[in-house]
């Protein structure tokens, strides 16, 4: 027997063995799991993320919604799938960054039990009040809250999510006196403050944009470091008179973390591809949602491990804790 033609025999399968699992993933329906319910921001990117990447590799994307638990439940389940590159995460930050900072105990570990593949968009937060309160201004609306101490009140989808804590940050930084007001999801909140139940909101740009076009919300400012094109008028808070405020939301793409590297760049190359498409992007964008470029590895780590820094301080400060 050639035991040299044989071991390079073998030799050849195993180097061939990886190029041709890559060829062929992906080669049944993948699911997206989305950790909140249909209809809401995440939902919406994730069917269009979940469009883009079907016809990309030209394979079914089933997007699956499994909400509660501030996304916990959806990211546990995500988290314990078989690694094989069937099963994504249509994640926020609220799961990856808050969640571990506002809950000791926790069915999942960021930072060991995903690698996230794509940070798809950004979103600032829109401080926008009822009409009904006499400010145009975030300097006019700090003057009424000081002379009405408590009378304000500011909505969010939960404590402890972006809303809630983009607002208490505000509150924090100009030594006002607003009461928190929790609801069971942005859509309640949104509502409560068309109608005047509430004064003040923290919201993202897509559910602020259509009510502020109509001229049934008042901004007065953006969270962002800079301007934003869809409201170029509208100032920031750091240019308001609070140089360190700066607060956003964003959403991407997840897989388990041990799922192979073969499918990882396959995904990551479709999930870039969608980043780069003029026709995508403007799709997200027509609705509210700021596409982000594609990002290395090294900087979407260094992207959320910012976004962990900025919050972590905030929490400490305000002793907030969900368990």
């Amino acid at each position: 027997m050639n035991w040299r033609a044989v071991t390079a025999l073998a030799f050849g399968l195993l180097v061939a063995a990886p190029q041709s699992q890559a060829a062929d993933y992906p080669s049944r329906p993948i699911r997206l799991i989305v950790p909140y319910a249909a209809g809401g921001p995440s939902d919406v990117q994730a069917r269009m993320v979940g469009d883009y990447l079907g016809r990309d590799l030209r394979q079914t994307v089933v997007i699956e919604n499994r909400a509660g638990a501030q996304g916990a439940i959806g990211a546990e389940m995500a988290a314990r799938s078989e690694p094989d590159g069937y099963t994504l995460f249509f994640s926020a930050a609220s799961v990856f960054v808050l969640n571990p900072l506002l809950y000791k105990k926790l069915a999942y570990e960021p930072s060991k039990d995903f690698r996230v593949l794509a940070v798809v968009t950004d979103q600032p937060s829109i401080f926008e009040i009822n009409p009904s309160v006499p400010a145009r201004t975030v300097a006019e609306l700090v003057a009424y809250a000081k002379q009405n101490p408590g009378k304000l009140n500011f909505g969010s989808a939960g404590t402890g999510g972006s809303a809630h804590l983009a607002g208490e940050m505000f509150r924090q930084m100009a030594g006002i006196d607003m009461v928190h007001v929790p609801y069971k999801g942005m859509s309640p909140a949104l509502t409560d403050l068309l109608s005047g139940n509430i004064q003040v909101l923290f919201d993202s740009l897509g559910t602020a944009l259509p009510p502020i076009k109509a001229g049934l919300l008042r901004p007065l400012a953006v969270g962002s470091a800079e301007r934003i094109p869809q409201m170029p008028d509208l100032p920031t808070i750091a240019e308001s008179g609070y140089p360190d405020y700066v607060t956003s939301t964003w959403y991407g793409i997840a897989a388990p973390s041990s799922v192979p590297d073969h499918v990882v760049q396959k995904l990551k190359a479709s999930l870039d591809r969608a980043l780069s498409d003029d026709a995508f992007r403007a799709s997200l964008d027509k609705i509210g949602f700021m596409p982000l470029r594609p990002k290395s590895q090294a900087e979407i780590d260094k992207f959320i491990d910012a976004d962990r820094a900025r919050w972590a301080g905030v929490i400490k400060a305000l002793h907030i804790s969900l368990d």
